[in-house]
């Protein structure tokens, strides 16, 4: 019976987020939600982690528990949990050499969609950066990616021509631990062709997602480009049975 409390507690509050009946993107304290369904908070507790685990929502340490924008955008249900290494540590190549290309390093206004990947007010600045990847001075990924400045107000070019994610840890003693992701196959752009060789009848796989602090704060939205001969992303997946 308590299993059944759960998984109900559970639907109705992804038909409400579906719905947009949170505002900002934050659900209620667990007390509050307790009260509002009339069940222990270990009820609530339980089906908040099932959404924290297929990636519907995360928590923010001292902040509270926000829907992850990702979840609205696609309408779908997905599942990522784990680690989360930068590509300079997930991708292996055989001890190929890789290398980082910078193609565009600014500092922008935060737009619209960016604010609510990355749960930042208007008023708020970015960097953005484009970076061109490659394995033995060929090219397979064009990586474009936007940091708060307000997380890392010292990030300069040198660092991004590297791994940021180890710069971050090393020197900022902040981890990324945790992304929430969709991969998907398009035919490739004019852009894409120039810069990854590809022929205009080649595809591109694509992978788009937010990573998270270790606190729960975004760190990043990016989007990967990349090559379809080497479109080969491995993870771990939970499997959640409802």
């Amino acid at each position: 019976m308590a299993d059944l409390v759960y998984r109900a507690v559970m639907r109705d509050l992804k038909q409400k987020i579906l719905a947009h009946q949170y505002s900002k993107m934050k659900l209620p304290d667990e007390r509050t939600l307790s009260a509002d369904y009339e069940v222990s908070r270990s009820t609530i507790k339980r089906a908040l982690d099932v959404l924290v685990q297929q990636g519907i929502i995360f928590k923010k340490r001292g902040s509270g528990t926000f829907i992850n924008p990702l979840y609205l955008k696609n309408q779908a249900m997905f599942s990522y949990e784990g680690s989360n290494l930068g590509i300079t540590d997930s991708f292996k190549f055989d001890g190929r050499k890789q290398a980082i290309k910078l193609l565009n390093y600014q500092v922008i206004p935060a737009d619209e969609e960016i604010q609510q990947d990355l749960f930042l007010s208007e008023d708020d600045f970015v960097y953005r950066i484009e970076r061109l990847r490659l394995i033995d001075d060929q090219p397979f990924m064009i990586e474009t990616g936007y940091i708060p400045i307000k997380i890392n107000p010292t990030l300069s070019s040198s660092v991004v021509e590297g791994s940021i994610f180890n710069y971050l840890e090393e020197v900022m003693n902040k981890t990324v631990t945790r992304s929430y992701m969709t991969l998907t196959v398009a035919p490739s752009t004019e852009n894409d062709q120039k810069l990854l060789n590809l022929t205009p009848t080649e595809p591109v796989g694509i992978m788009e997602g937010v990573f998270f602090l270790d606190d729960g704060t975004p760190f990043e939205v990016s989007n990967m480009r990349v090559h379809y001969k080497y479109m080969r992303y491995n993870t771990f997946v939970s499997i959640n049975k409802e």
